[in-house]
């Protein structure tokens, strides 16, 4: 994505798209890490001359390099399940909730702790690299931790910004293996003559600096794959309730806290689709919106992890629950976009209970924007006006670091958001 910036506003321009297919070898499942990098690369020449660049991607996972900078092997995929024989060897030497208190991050299975714990390359490892740092450093030649992705590992304490050496030391990981920590704007290295920033590297980290909000009294979802819902903070909490809610403590930009809980999203909706050979769904959801509520399932039940199959377990969780089971692909959209709309409510609902904060607008970013049954299902749910858009905040926010890092921008968060509310289209839904 290209990003011009000028005194009208910020015009994004898609150069360049390529596929991202993980790859099952051995039982492992892999990221095709080479494919993405050469698909960087082809990104960039299609760009052309650019002032600056920016690179941000999904969390925990991470490439292992040898002492020469080679690396070990494909990243592993956090939805393979390597890390379930560790996780209690893991848990046994720190407790759950001495983990939490010192790192703010919720439990999930594929945390980088876990996958760390569970790669049996990692003693042999010279470094390890996050998925950005890992491509930031083959553009660049230059190794770094970018600190909102670094905070996801469970391995970061969210208050001081630093890596948790008692926490690292009691699990038994080499905090040796990451390179320095970099702050979102802080100068990369070149490739060849243009700069590489470090942006919010953790794709929602550049997500919620794109919210377009005015004030401080909202809620975010940035929806797409997963959803990632609740609150931009001052401080994290770390309190057991939060613990127990699973709500997690992110750095974002600005020394902010993404106080938030991972529920699953569009994944249920994505692959049921492939399930059923669909790739436009504009008359599914036209026909589910016709539809009354009939069955809610729990969006975050880990059965709903893997991929294939699942239409049939969420059949299966409706039959369990005494709920009627769907009957067409238009019944199954209305029950899943149901049940987001409803772990939505939940998830907000703790967020303001947990840190006092109030909410009066639900912002929600991300290819879910472009949801219309979804977002008007959220704003029901919810009892409260949910703005949708832009669709692609997180590119937006990437920009919008780099170029202020580069000089071309100037401003705070509240400022860059009021250039979105300007420049970009957004949409309004009531609750009815």
């Amino acid at each position: 994505m290209v990003g011009d910036l000028s005194a009208s506003g910020l015009e994004l321009t898609e150069v360049h798209r390529f596929p991202n297919r993980p790859v099952r070898i051995g039982g492992t499942l892999h990221w095709d890490v080479l494919a993405l990098y050469r698909g960087v690369l082809d990104g960039l020449r299609a760009a052309g001359e650019v002032d600056a660049i920016g690179i941000d991607s999904w969390a925990v996972d991470y490439g292992l390099l040898d002492a020469d900078g080679s690396l070990l092997g494909n990243p592993v995929h956090y939805r393979d399940d390597r890390t379930e024989r560790v996780i209690d060897e893991v848990l046994a030497k720190i407790p759950a909730e001495q983990l939490y208190a010192a790192t703010g991050i919720q439990f999930l299975p594929f945390n980088t702790i876990f996958q760390l714990a569970a790669d049996p390359r990692a003693p042999t490892a010279e470094r390890a690299l996050l998925i950005p740092d890992l491509i930031s450093y083959w553009l660049t030649g230059t190794a770094g931790t970018e600190l909102t992705n670094a905070s996801t590992t469970a391995l970061l304490d969210p208050r001081t910004g630093r890596w948790s050496e008692e926490v690292a030391e009691r699990a038994g990981i080499d905090l040796g293996l990451f390179p320095p920590l970099r702050k979102p704007g802080e100068h990369s290295g070149f490739h060849e003559r243009t700069p590489v920033y470090a942006v919010g590297s953790h794709d929602t980290a550049s997500a919620v600096a794109a919210i377009p909000a005015e004030g401080e009294n909202f809620a975010y979802i940035s929806s797409g794959t997963w959803s990632l819902v609740g609150l931009e903070l001052d401080a994290p909490v770390l309190t057991g309730e939060s613990r127990a809610a699973n709500f997690t403590n992110e750095v974002g930009i600005d020394g902010t806290i993404r106080y938030l809980r991972n529920v699953t999203g569009l994944w249920l909706l994505q692959e049921c689709q492939r399930e059923w050979g669909i790739s436009d769904i504009t008359g599914l959801l036209a026909e589910a919106a016709t539809l009354p509520r009939r069955a809610v399932i729990d969006a975050g039940d880990p059965r709903f992890l893997p991929p294939d199959d699942m239409p049939a377990r969420i059949a299966a969780a409706c039959a369990e629950t005494g709920q009627p089971v769907p009957s067409g692909p238009a019944e199954f959209t209305r029950c899943v976009l149901d049940s987001l709309a409803a772990a939505y409510r939940l998830a907000i609902e703790d967020a303001v209970r947990l840190s006092g904060r109030r909410v009066d607008v639900v912002h929600v970013v991300g290819g879910g924007s472009r949801n219309e049954l979804l977002c008007q299902l959220t704003a029901d749910a919810c009892g409260l006006p949910v703005v949708a858009g832009p669709v692609e905040a997180t590119a937006l926010g990437n920009v919008l670091v780099q170029a202020r890092a580069h000089g071309s921008f100037s401003g705070d968060r509240r400022t860059m958001r009021e250039l979105l509310r300007h420049t970009q289209p957004l949409t309004t839904y009531q609750p009815r």
